[in-house]
């Protein structure tokens, strides 16, 4: 997969380079030399160049990226303009954009952002999240509705799900078991062991009460 990364804030260089360590080829932007200088072998390319129009995407072959993420987004004004350019002018596939507004983000999408972002407000309703629920892993679906992994309450093990029928009696399902980091799906007849770490989904809330009641074991 093709990746370009446009703007190299703590987000946007956290980004390309952590897109890098999986694989992926980055393209990574930035009109800073020194961050540029500090990026370029972590990547697959880093160029230093300030994006104003659309022939300075056509020299770094833009349109053919998978996906192109405008990282920037306190340049307001910059970042709606190279999210217009990719869509409108160059038809990139996938746009992804920063903002740190909602009237960033109305624009952003009017004019053309197939998705937008907000880095600083999901990293803490993430954290707000962890520590108000204290829960191993908390991964955020919507502002209510999440996914988490728990090691299985003593109360579980050594039955099937569908006895212990999670959907009537916490109001969460189980849908997965971490093996080794890989995450297996179960069916109703699956046999809960002691030291199982089951994945579920469910309201915050409902998850919440159900890591309670696994630290109060």
């Amino acid at each position: 997969m093709k990746c370009t990364v446009i703007g190299l804030g703590r987000f946007g260089y956290q980004l390309a380079t952590s897109l890098a360590d999986q694989g992926m080829e980055v393209l990574a932007i930035d009109s800073n030399e020194t961050i540029i200088a500090s990026i370029r072998d972590k990547v697959t390319q880093a160029v230093c160049l300030r994006v104003t129009s659309e022939d300075s995407l056509l020299t770094l072959g833009i349109e053919d990226m998978d996906t192109v993420v405008v990282a920037m987004g306190e340049d307001f004004a910059q970042s709606i303009l190279i999210t217009a350019l990719l869509k409108k002018n160059l038809n990139v596939k996938n746009v992804i954009s920063r903002a740190v507004s909602k009237i960033h983000e109305n624009i952003l999408i009017l004019v053309g952002a197939d998705r937008v972002v907000f880095p600083e407000q999901d990293i803490g309703i993430k954290l707000a999240n962890n520590l108000a629920f204290s829960l191993i892993e908390f991964f955020q679906v919507t502002e209510k509705f999440a996914l988490t992994e728990i090691e299985a309450p003593k109360s579980f093990v050594g039955k099937t799900l569908s006895s212990i029928n999670l959907k009537k009696s916490r109001q969460v399902s189980c849908i997965g078991v971490n093996v080794d980091d890989e995450i297996n799906l179960i069916d109703p007849d699956y046999v809960v062991q002691q030291g199982d770490k089951l994945l579920f989904a469910g309201n915050n809330d409902k998850l919440a009460d159900l890591a309670e009641e696994k630290e109060e074991e």
